[in-house]
């Protein structure tokens, strides 16, 4: 039985190298289609011929006995995937960006959220990339500014934390620009040196907002200390150098494969649809085709009497243009006034936008535009 079962999974890992061997060799392919667009200026996407394509994998599906809806979910994956980088080819050529080389800091070490988010967006667009981690936001956003490195990952809000306020903070008081935005699904994991069980377990460290993340998790383990530390990642780290089998860490499992670690709880996340989007900030703006579905990110400050908050919003409601966040922070030094961080579904570089920006810019006090990017487009 045992070497039968044995055989049997031998036979799916082949099959398993075989389906990513075929994946990469359609990015191959990607990549020069991605090429001809560039030359001959064609749109980026095909809706009909994507349409085409599902139809085909659906009936293909029915005829190998493969569930149709499983084949279309995994196509719609590889569809996006194709998609994003057609897009940042023509995004990175629109702007001038063909860099070879570039450096990319982000808060955190090796296998934090934040690094595989940079790996994410950056991985597939330049020939080397060079991924460097700081203690703390602001040291990985100052590095972007001493031009150490020429972008930097922050994230910047999670679906169950909220808002990331300390990169507000960064972005209203510099002259950095967004430039792009990556979406992470966060799979947070309970890390040990060895695979030992939970009632062993006394001590816990990680991100403040991980542990945020985790509450409901970390609630079931009364006899264990929960202590904020720098990163998951860095946590992962310590408990592998502490050697301490009473000790664990949450991180990603891509932490645990980094750092030889034994997953003991898998996805302990309160919610476990857990996303963090994270912004791709720069020294300089990019300007962004219109046929990108876009974003537009900026500060303003509102005149402290009634109803200018309400004034300023109906700017974009006049102009047709969806308000999708809204985030205040209070201004230094100026007690109970507040700058609101806005993010529109707009592109800054369209007549219409600009009218309601240069609208927008009457109204306020102060107007700050952090930049327009692509929408990151999901596949679900």
């Amino acid at each position: 039985m045992k070497n039968k079962l044995e055989s049997i999974r031998t036979r799916l890992d082949s099959i398993d190298r075989s389906i990513v061997e075929a994946l990469a060799q359609r990015q191959q392919v990607v990549k020069e289609v991605a090429e001809l667009k560039l030359e001959s200026n064609s749109g980026i996407r095909d809706l009909e011929r994507e349409e085409r394509l599902l139809n085909k994998i659906r009936d293909f599906a029915n005829e190998v006995g493969l569930d149709r809806y499983y084949a279309e979910h995994l196509f719609r994956e590889i569809i996006t995937n194709s998609v994003r980088y057609q897009t940042h080819s023509l995004l990175d050529f629109q702007n001038e960006n063909g860099q070879d080389q570039i450096k990319v800091s982000y808060q955190g070490t090796d296998g934090a959220y934040s690094h595989l988010a940079a790996m994410r967006h950056f991985g597939e667009r330049h020939q080397s990339t060079d991924y460097y981690g700081y203690d703390t936001f602001q040291e990985a956003a100052q590095a972007l500014m001493d031009e150490k490195v020429d972008y930097a990952m922050l994230p910047i809000e999670n679906t169950t934390a909220g808002s990331i306020n300390d990169i507000y903070d960064i972005l209203g008081a510099s002259n950095l620009h967004i430039v792009g935005e990556e979406i992470l699904k966060i799979v947070h994991c309970l890390l040990a040196v060895e695979p030992v069980e939970l009632s062993k377990v006394r001590r816990i460290l990680s991100h403040p907002k991980a542990i945020e993340q985790c509450t409901h998790f970390l609630s079931r383990l009364p006899r264990c200390t929960v202590e904020s530390y720098f990163d998951t990642a860095i946590s992962a780290k310590k408990v592998l150098e502490d050697g301490d089998l009473s000790q664990a860490a949450i991180a990603g499992a891509h932490a645990a494969d980094l750092y030889g670690l034994h997953v003991i709880a898998h996805d302990i996340a309160n919610q476990k649809e857990n996303y963090t989007r994270f912004v791709v900030v720069s020294r300089d703006s990019i300007k962004v085709d219109p046929q990108f579905p876009s974003k537009t990110s900026l500060m303003m400050v509102t005149s402290h009497s009634e109803g200018s908050l309400v004034e300023c919003l109906n700017v974009f409601h006049r102009h047709g243009i969806n308000v999708c966040k809204l985030e205040s922070r209070p201004r230094m030094n100026e007690p109970f006034r507040y700058s609101f961080y806005v993010d529109i579904e707009a592109n800054m570089h369209e007549a219409s936008t600009q009218n309601a920006l240069d609208e927008l810019t009457s109204e306020a006090e102060e107007v700050k535009i952090f930049g327009s990017y692509p929408k990151q487009i999901n596949g679900e």
